[in-house]
């Protein structure tokens, strides 16, 4: 038994002794007919040239990224000077807007100047006096541009002509005018279209109605909401018919023989930024000669 297991082993061993002589033959066969001769010199170039190829690439990415990044810097840069360009235009179309808007308020200002038939003085408003809820007003004119106490005080704005004040105390270079809506302040008034006489006086707050006093109950009918409250020229003390406020509530009081009626004035004081100074002891040198003579 033994001894067939021995010559198995041998026929075996002897099997694959003889594939591997068969298999080392062919691949010496094979490099002697040169299919599987390398040229090195290719091998090289090849691998060579691949890792040159590679490094091309990594080199042109990395140049583009630095390029890119200089290019970003750039753009950032022009962005920043653009901004400050474009904040700069946007303050200069601002600035032309306000002196646009200020020489429309001067001219309208102006040709009402020429035309009133009393000299009068332009003036800006500078302050306010806070201790009081605004109801003194600071003007830039004063003794020395030929101002007086009592001198009545008006403007126009937004095409309205209305009564402001009048001034209360003079200085050499600036004046303090106390408004209508000051409760001191008392203006002889009347209603433009039915011509009833009142006295027109203020709350204390620039904010507040006017009230409009010793209007008849009996002519309540004549007159409407909108109706226009105009100055009545009497005791000199303001231009006749210079418009005060537009009539806003109507109130029957059953006690008093007079109505309660409250007025929308017809300046808006906050925005208020330019004056008139009325001076109705001399007559206006700028009224145009044929105006004169009507």
């Amino acid at each position: 038994m033994s001894g067939n297991i021995k010559a198995s082993i041998r026929i075996k061993s002897a099997e694959i002794l003889l594939a591997f002589l068969v298999l080392f033959s062919g691949i010496l066969l094979g490099f002697s007919g040169g299919g599987f001769v390398v040229n090195f010199n290719r091998a090289g170039f090849a691998v060579v040239s691949t890792l040159q190829k590679g490094a091309g690439i990594v080199i042109g990415s990395a140049a583009k990224a630095v390029t890119s990044v200089k290019d970003i810097a750039v753009l950032k840069k022009e962005y920043a000077e653009l901004l400050d360009k474009l904040k700069d235009y946007e303050y200069m179309q601002r600035n032309n807007t306000e002196i646009r808007k200020e020489n429309e308020r001067l001219k309208e200002q102006l040709q009402f100047a020429s035309e009133i038939e009393y000299r009068n003085i332009p003036a800006q408003i500078i302050g306010r006096d806070p201790d009081n809820l605004y109801s003194g007003i600071t003007i830039s004119k004063g003794a020395r541009s030929g101002i007086k106490k009592g001198f009545p005080v008006i403007a126009v704005q937004n095409g309205n002509v209305g009564i402001v004040g009048k001034v209360v105390t003079v200085g050499i270079g600036t004046s303090l005018v106390m408004p209508v809506y000051d409760t001191k302040c008392n203006v002889s008034a009347r209603i433009q279209n039915t011509r009833d006489i009142g006295i027109a006086c203020g709350n204390g707050s620039y904010d507040s109605p006017l009230n409009l006093l010793y209007i008849r109950k009996r002519v309540m009918d004549d007159f409407n909401h909108g109706d226009i409250v105009v100055t009545s020229g009497e005791n000199d003390n303001y231009m006749k018919d210079i418009p005060i406020g537009r009539i806003s509530k109507i109130t029957v009081l059953d006690y008093d023989s007079s109505l309660s009626i409250e007025l929308e004035p017809v300046i808006d004081f906050l925005r208020l930024e330019t004056v008139l100074v009325v001076d109705q002891k001399n007559a206006n040198d700028r009224v145009p000669l044929e105006k004169a003579q009507q």
